[in-house]
């Protein structure tokens, strides 16, 4: 079947006569799902051409939600608002089954996903209880034309309220129109329901056979959603990329270097007990530019955390800059003995103008090109390739284009990047350490062979020592602190750190509006988020075992063991090595490139994906701080196994499904695990694992000279589901587009780091990408009174089930566990 999609928004790319013209095409229509109100123009859209077409040009149609509400309203009924919405509850749905059955025909009973706050009115709760059995499959008297097809029950707290009356489904009496509120499509709506879109699709064909309706199938369409046509959004697969300036600039200079690169790698044991944090410290790491990736909840026998990478020599590397709003991209390169001095290259992104995706072409090429084969006998897992950070507002950039201002009062990167051909990674689980290279035809070996020397004779003087953690496989965790206690100290200062925490009223006053957006049918779910900030004097960043180093001029002899929280100025290190400590997460990092220092413990996967292109989504909703109560996982269960708590998960994992149906196509996506708790080192989540296969076998298919020739672009790769995905729906609600419109009304700061994503893309194709949060960070170019300023950012999902105090809690509890560090180190 070939789907194709039509844009029904308040700035179509259409006319209504153009809709008209290409209707002949297509068998049938789906409109829906949503948002907004089907009373709003600039809502349904093209919705209202399809109820009013003339008979000799009408056509099949089935509305869903929004699409179902629009059919209803337009032939008599109402809308009102729910008593209280439905978005992520799961309901059981009452259809006909008597002869004649229509869509239902020999559908069992099913349950299936409500997402809307908003109702249609036909004037069922006028009906008496006892005459409702009989009539609620009879025309209603307001919309004589409508045949009711299915209901559901919202049971009421009040014993005796019957309950409110929704209607779930419905068929125009004489022409080919249906509809349906719940969602289908949701992986919690049992299997029953996709027999209803098998018989009304049936139907749709019986119709126009019936009534002698050809379909066209010249016709010019709009848009496929067959993922083997496209690629990013504004590229077909076997597209001339010749015709594109960023294609054309990329053909010489920087893009071009090192492409084609060779491997090398050598293995070392991993001695007990040494950490990420260790090895950086031998080799002299903290200071300068640094990216480190550390799983660091490898010591609680986390399955997530099995390895770290550290970059090596990263501020000799080739580095990817761009800026939301900027017609390029920038490529540069630092000046060393062999280059001579710094390069830098312009990626000019298009003429006058340019598709805000075409940052993520050039990504995509650049990493093209530099892809290397696999090979079965070289360690599994990241190779070197692209590694770094994408901001909140570079996700948001593609989702609603003119979202981000042009004006920012900055120039900060929002996509930073460093080409990383020298890199180390840790296999916690098999103890063993990868020193590796991408290399070129002049490389001589030495420099592998000089850190892996450097690396034995530390390990060695170190066998028998007590280094790092003792790697007890219980959940290592600081003592619960109250919130409140934190709060009020950090409030109350300590004369050199000066705090602001969100101001409490104005952040439940939000919570309130985005449930007023909800109710209004705007959202399903908006995750509302806040900045702490603090301000300290400047100081010296450079970490402790580099300054013993200059004194004594050993190769960091103290290097494997923590230093002590500092009672002064907390370096930067120092502030990382406090927060792996505390809470170990599988997605910690400590990042300094681009004007930016990144310290996160995040616990939230956002997209792995192989080199065979099997991708994993890894959405976190629901929390649930560690405390003498809530100790245990079956503790934690019994709370977050709840309606609200289900649903505010429930409502991310079918956006996320979205995402990855964009790329990977129908039928290529699956749940295999669902709404499971899992604990860390202070709170317990709930996670439920996604999973998509892109088309077309390996990422990236053919040698580079292949990809190359003719400047045509090749299958789907890794860095089409990032783009694609982007920013984390577990960061936005649902659905995306609207979601974040709503909420950039609301927070008065750009989110800047926290709310993107971290992590890797390989020269194998391979990609690892967590959600940016549980983060300090901080901009090199963001003073204020003379000091450095530190953010944090924290909150949560609302949804109508949410209260404004409660959700003000949760953003203090995710909040406290950074929060503490800095009030304790800094």
């Amino acid at each position: 079947m070939d789907l194709r999609t039509l844009d029904s928004d308040s700035s179509p790319d259409w006319t209504p006569s153009q809709l008209l013209d290409r209707l002949p095409g297509f068998d049938a229509v789906v409109c829906g799902p949503g948002p907004g109100s089907p009373l709003c123009d600039a809502n349904v859209g093209a919705f209202k051409s399809l109820w009013t077409l003339p008979p000799e040009r009408a056509v099949p149609v089935l509305g869903i939600c929004l699409g179902f509400q629009s059919l209803v309203e337009h032939f008599g009924g109402g809308i009102r608002r729910l008593r209280r919405g439905l978005h992520g509850m799961v309901r059981d749905i009452d259809h006909v089954r008597e002869p004649p059955a229509d869509i239902f025909d020999g559908v069992p009973p099913f349950r299936a996903t409500l997402y809307h706050s908003l109702c249609a009115d036909v004037g069922q709760d006028a009906i008496p209880d006892p005459d409702w059995h009989a009539a609620r499959w009879s025309s209603p008297a307001v919309a004589p034309d409508l045949v009711p097809l299915a209901w559901a029950l919202e049971e009421s707290d009040d014993a005796s309220d019957s309950g409110e009356r929704i209607l779930m489904a419905v068929r125009h009496a004489s022409r080919p129109l249906w509809g349906v509120q719940y969602h289908p499509e949701s992986v919690c709506t049992e299997p029953a329901a996709h027999q209803v879109i098998s018989n009304w699709f049936r139907q749709a064909l019986e119709w126009n056979e019936a009534v002698g309706r050809q379909v066209d199938r010249s016709t010019e369409c709009i848009d496929s959603l067959d993922p083997s046509t496209r690629l990013l959004p504004g590229l077909n697969a076997g597209h001339d990329l010749s015709a594109y300036r960023w294609w054309r600039d990329m053909q010489s200079g920087l893009a071009r270097s090192g492409i084609r690169p060779g491997y090398a790698c050598k293995t070392l044991r991993l001695p007990a007990g040494v950490e990420t944090a260790d090895v950086a410290e031998i080799l002299g790491l903290g200071a300068s530019d640094t990216i480190i990736l550390d799983s660091s909840s490898t010591i609680n026998g986390d399955p997530l955390a099995r390895n770290s990478i550290i970059a090596l020599d990263v501020d000799q590397a080739l580095r990817i800059e761009y800026r939301v709003g900027d017609n390029y991209l920038t490529l540069q390169a630092p000046a060393t003995s062999d280059r001579g001095e710094q390069e830098c290259q312009r990626i000019h992104l298009g003429e006058d103008t340019f598709d805000p995706w075409s940052p993520w072409h050039v990504l995509s090429e650049f990493s093209r090109w530099r892809k290397t084969a696999e090979d079965e006998a070289q360690p599994s897992g990241f190779k070197g390739g692209l590694m770094g950070f994408v901001t909140y507002e570079m996700g948001i950039s593609t989702v609603s284009p003119g979202l981000v201002a042009k004006d920012r009062g900055h120039c900060r990167p929002d996509i930073c990047m460093a080409w990383v051909s020298k890199s180390i990674v840790l296999d916690h689980k098999a103890g063993l350490a990868y020193v590796q290279a991408l290399t070129t035809p002049d490389w001589g070996g030495s420099w592998i062979d000089g850190v892996a020397e450097t690396l034995q004779t530390s390990f060695a003087r170190r066998h028998g020592e007590s280094v790092g953690s003792s790697g007890s496989s219980s959940i290592v965790a600081m003592p619960v602190r109250s919130n409140e206690a934190l709060l009020a100290a950090v409030r109350k200062g300590s004369g050199r750190l000066r705090f602001a925490v969100p101001d409490s009223d104005t952040y439940e006053q939000n919570v309130s509006r985005c449930q007023d957006a909800i109710r209004d049918g705007e959202s399903y779910e908006l995750c509302l988020t806040a900045q702490t900030t603090m301000i300290r004097p400047p100081g010296n960043d450079l970490p402790s075992h580099l300054r013993l180093r200059s004194v004594d001029g050993g190769p960091g002899s103290k290097a494997g063991t923590a230093p002590e929280e500092p009672s002064g100025h907390g370096t930067p290190w120092d502030l990382y090595r406090t927060l792996r400590r505390r809470q170990p997460a599988p997605f910690g990092c400590f990042i300094r490139m681009g004007g930016a220092t990144i310290i996160s413990s995040s616990p939230e996967r956002f997209l792995k994906h192989d080199g065979q292109g099997l991708c994993s989504m890894r959405p976190m909703k629901g929390t649930v701080r560690k405390s003498e109560a809530v100790s245990t996982l079956a503790e934690a269960e019994k709370i977050l196994h709840v309606p609200k708590e289900e649903a505010e998960n429930l409502m991310i994992v079918d956006l996320v499904r979205h995402d990855l149906h964009a790329v990977c196509g129908a039928g290529s996506v699956t749940v295999p695990d669902l709404l499971r708790v899992e604990e860390f080192a202070s709170v317990f989540q709930m996670s439920t694992v996604v999973e998509g296969q892109l088309p077309g076998g390996k990422l990236g298919t053919g040698s580079a000279a292949e990809l190359e020739q003719g400047g045509l672009m090749a299958p789907l790769t890794g860095m089409d589901v990032l783009a694609s995905a982007l920013p984390p729906g577990s960061m936005t609600g649902a659905p995306k587009k609207r979601s974040c419109e709503i909420l950039a009304g609301l927070e008065t700061s750009e989110r800047s780091v926290y709310s993107g994503v971290i992590g890797y893309l390989d020269a194998q194709g391979r990609g690892d990408w967590s959600v940016t949060i549980r983060t300090l960070f901080r901009w090199d170019d963001e003073t204020a009174a003379g000091g450095e300023v530190w953010r944090i950012g924290a909150g949560g999902a609302v949804t109508t089930l949410s209260t404004p105090e409660d959700e003000r809690e949760e953003m203090l509890t995710k909040l406290c566990g950074p929060l503490g560090v800095l009030r304790d180190v800094a």
